[in-house]
Order: structure tokens, then sequence, then C-alpha cells
């Protein structure tokens, strides 16, 4: 196996298993929604509803995206936010224990928007018919 195809396969079992792992986060919060909806914390002020709904838009919706290989990049951005959020403020003054999964999370996602989800995503076989790359193919020749 060259180091290619090993890169990409490790990048596949990064998304799956982080985007997996994030998504029994996320859907408990969208099947609890009523519930959850007046007691979800509101770290920045937004209110509780709208927190919720943007957590689950992150942990479900952009955990979807990140599995599928589906815009990685644009998805990491929503997660790495709520990552931050949990680790940084809902979980500021906690101890390190109750941070470490946000902060592992976090340092998932940022891998994800640094290197691209790998040649196995959905990204590698859209990206072609997308107008920009078709723009910067002449760019080459």
């Amino acid at each position: 196996m060259n180091h290619n195809t090993s890169l990409s396969l490790g990048l596949l079992v990064l998304r799956l298993g982080f985007g997996g792992l994030m998504l029994t986060h996320g859907i408990p919060k969208l099947m609890n929604y009523s519930t959850l909806a007046s007691q979800f914390p509101d770290p920045i002020g937004m209110g509780s509803q709208i927190s919720l709904l943007l957590a689950i838009g992150a942990e479900v919706g952009c955990s979807l995206l990140l599995i599928l290989g589906l815009f990685t990049r644009l998805a990491t951005l929503p997660l790495i936010i709520t990552m931050l959020v949990a680790a940084l403020i809902v979980h500021g003054a906690d101890p390190f224990a109750k941070k470490e999964a946000a902060l592992t999370f976090l340092i998932s996602y940022v891998t994800l928007l640094m290197t691209g989800p790998g040649r196995y995503a959905l990204d590698v076989w859209i990206a072609p018919h997308l107008p920009r790359a078709r723009k910067n193919e002449h760019l080459d020749d």
C-alpha cells in the first residue's frame, strides 16, 4: 500500500470514527429537543433554543457531511466552533477530564480542516463538476 492510499484510508477512518461518535451526542439532543430546549446551556447569550439548534446542526448535520466526505472542510467549521464553546466556555471551569472529550473532537476536526477528506470522499467526485474547479483547470494549461 502506498503512502497516498494509507493517508486516504487514515482520513476515512478519522472521518467515520469522529463523525459517528459525534452523532451519539447529537442524535439524543435531536430526539429530546422539546425537553432540552428550555434548559440547554446558553454559553454565548443566544438563547437556549438557538444554542440547542446550533449544537444539533453541527453534531448531526455536519457529522453526516463529515462521514460522507461531502463539503468536508466547510462541515468542520461548525464542529470546531461547537467544540471550542464546549471546552472553553461550557466546561471552562470544570476539571480537565470534563473538557477532554471536546478537545479530542476539536483536534480531529482541525486535522480534517487542514488535510481535507482524503480520496475516499464524495468531495473528490463532485469537485470536478463545480464551476470553480472547472475554471481552475485552465490555469494548468
